[in-house]
């Protein structure tokens, strides 16, 4: 049903099974809740995403909400990469990501969003805009991360240090974390992004990407991505092909 379906899995030449998440009518709107339930089944390896940025309209009433919850069970991989939020003026959005892994699960999730429509200099005009990310496994908390922005502003108000694009991803692997934090972070020495890589205090990797442009940034987040996958997931490069 509308807005939210969920297409067939596609395989490409990738351990994963790569499943497309589409909002037909083209962004939410206020009112709008969609709720996703993910399981992956013990030894399953799923690759969740978008086929483009999710567009967030103003609304003069209810705000747009949007949960996922995930559970990945022993043995199991879930990668959750949807394209980043734009947020357009006026607009609120209310987002939860809730996942409880397994002890050797696997874990990649991108939180990603832009200050606006950047092109048209919309910047930080929305209304509300609310992002949680929260992972355990059986010996506790992993990652737990909240934000809450009021709009109006023009510079971010320090927050992104004035860079209108911003994620965090978290990587959970049986990897180098070592390695990975340090390739991640000279991915960022290359690009017009600015990246800081961080061990979580149980297991794990925490990220931030900050990036003036749109280029600058996707590319950074799918360098980091795919650094994730090969050194603490043990998984190939993936192209998506999107495009």
């Amino acid at each position: 049903m509308l807005p939210l379906q969920v297409l067939a899995p596609v395989a490409l030449d990738d351990p994963a099974a790569i499943v497309s998440i589409l909002n037909p009518t083209g962004g939410l709107v206020g009112g709008d809740r969609l709720d996703i339930t993910i399981d992956v089944g013990e030894g399953a390896h799923a690759c969740l995403t978008t086929p483009s940025a999710t567009k967030v309209y103003r609304t003069i009433g209810a705000m747009a909400e949007q949960h996922a919850r995930v559970t990945v069970a022993a043995g199991a991989t879930c990668e959750w990469v949807p394209e980043h939020t734009i947020p357009f003026p006026a607009s609120a959005l209310r987002q939860t990501f809730v996942a409880e892994i397994a002890t050797d699960a696997k874990l990649i999730v991108v939180d990603g969003f832009a200050a606006g429509r950047i092109a048209r200099d919309e910047r930080w005009q929305f209304q509300y805009l609310e992002s949680t990310v929260s992972i355990r496994d059986p010996a506790g908390w992993l990652f737990h991360d909240r934000f809450v922005l009021h709009g109006g502003w023009r510079d971010g108000c320090g927050l992104t240090e004035n860079q209108p694009y911003f994620a965090t991803m978290i990587v959970i692997g049986a990897g180098d974390t070592a390695a990975f934090i340090r390739e991640a972070t000279e991915a960022g020495h290359r690009s017009e992004a600015k990246v800081a890589a961080a061990p979580l205090p149980h297991r794990g990797v925490g990220v931030r990407v900050l990036a003036r442009h749109a280029p600058g940034f996707i590319s950074t987040l799918e360098t980091v991505w795919m650094l994730g996958r090969q050194i603490l997931l043990s998984a190939p490069a993936l192209t998506l092909r999107k495009s």
